[in-house]
């Protein structure tokens, strides 16, 4: 008997649009002869509706999907799925918040469980843990809100102090929503004000500068397996990889594979699983790294639900490395299907 899958997408997060362009890409590769798929949108302001199908999604006014806010509600309790596909990006899907609902509903999903996600969408918190597993991170500091408000001067003080140029980003978003290069001390307020219009916390960086290269973590009968390394390169007139590079202007390339000696790349590799093991990760996980021209390398931060559509970064290191994108999204279900699930275990 084909299983009902849950593919659940839109959601409150700047990462909306991103989630649902993801979910297309699952909801027309899924295979269904195996899987009977069912896809439910999160509005943005919180409402579960019920959609056909992908043309049921309204636009933004970028062109953008997104889960129309006159759909028709639904309630779980209408619904008899055998396992939930969260495509949920940033808070309030990729941070334990739905993993949580999920745990107390006793519903197999795929993906990583309540405290994994929660670590890994708080880069605060994530970046400690990493260090402890013998992984290199970027020097920084957080500044939260309420100390911004009261005292401006002393955060700009502890921000300068780390040297320039610097990254300001929310510490739990994604996509690089809020960031912002920071090149002098005039710049760091209106960083700060960005970051914190997506994020209470925000995280200042010391800037690296080196090669951005991602690997890609599944778990294949319980072990967590590295793909093959790519590698990120940003085109003028971006200076980084934001949200416009990644999405829009067609500003970005990618190298698959790598351009990397063999040693380097399985060290990489062995630093993603490290990283996927340090947070206790479950199915999948894309992790960013930097490394420097001396061969250096830095973690700079690990997603449990990356961007999953047939061109995204995860799912195309995977397709490099022998894995076509429906093998993908099959491994993942079953994976979730077979693993025990408990919040204690």
């Amino acid at each position: 008997m084909k299983k009902r899958v849950a593919i659940i997408c839109g959601g409150r997060s700047s990462e909306h649009q991103i989630s649902c362009i993801s979910a297309r890409g699952v909801l027309t590769a899924i295979d269904r002869d195996s899987f009977d798929p069912i896809l439910i949108g999160i509005t943005q302001s919180g409402k579960w509706v019920a959609l056909n199908s992908a043309d049921d999604f309204s636009k933004d006014k970028d062109g953008l999907p997104v889960v129309p806010e006159l759909g028709i509600e639904i309630s779980w309790s209408e619904l008899k799925v055998d396992l939930a596909f969260p495509l949920l990006h940033g808070p309030y899907g990729e941070d334990g918040t739905i993993q949580g609902l999920f745990e107390m509903m006793n519903l197999p999903y795929v993906g990583s469980g309540v405290l994994a996600s929660a670590v890994a969408m708080d880069k605060t918190f994530a970046k400690p843990i990493y260090a402890d597993f013998g992984l290199k991170v970027a020097d920084g500091i957080t500044v939260h809100k309420s100390d911004w408000a009261q005292n401006q001067a002393l955060e700009i003080a502890k921000i300068s102090a780390l040297g320039f140029p610097l990254f300001v980003k929310p510490a739990r978003s994604g996509s690089s929503r809020g960031t912002s290069k920071v090149k002098s001390e005039g710049d760091i307020p209106a960083a700060i004000e960005a970051a914190h219009e997506h994020d209470p916390k925000a995280l200042v960086e010391v800037a690296i500068k080196g090669r951005e290269v991602e690997c890609a973590v599944l778990e294949i009968d319980g072990k967590a397996t590295a793909s093959i390394i790519g590698e990120i390169r940003v085109h003028e007139p971006h200076e980084f990889y934001d949200f416009e590079a990644k999405y829009f202007d067609g500003s970005t390339s990618f190298d698959v594979p790598a351009n990397i000696p063999e040693k380097i790349s399985n060290q990489i590799r062995q630093a993603a699983v490290t990283a996927f093991e340090a947070l206790g990760c479950e199915g999948l996980a894309r992790v960013d790294f930097f490394l420097t021209d001396e061969n250096e390398l830095l973690i700079n931060e690990l997603n449990t639900m990356p961007g999953f559509t047939n061109s995204s970064v995860f799912p195309m290191l995977w397709q490099a490395s022998g894995m076509s994108y429906g093998a993908l999204i099959t491994q993942l279900i079953m994976s979730a299907l077979q693993r025990d699930r408990g919040v204690v275990r």
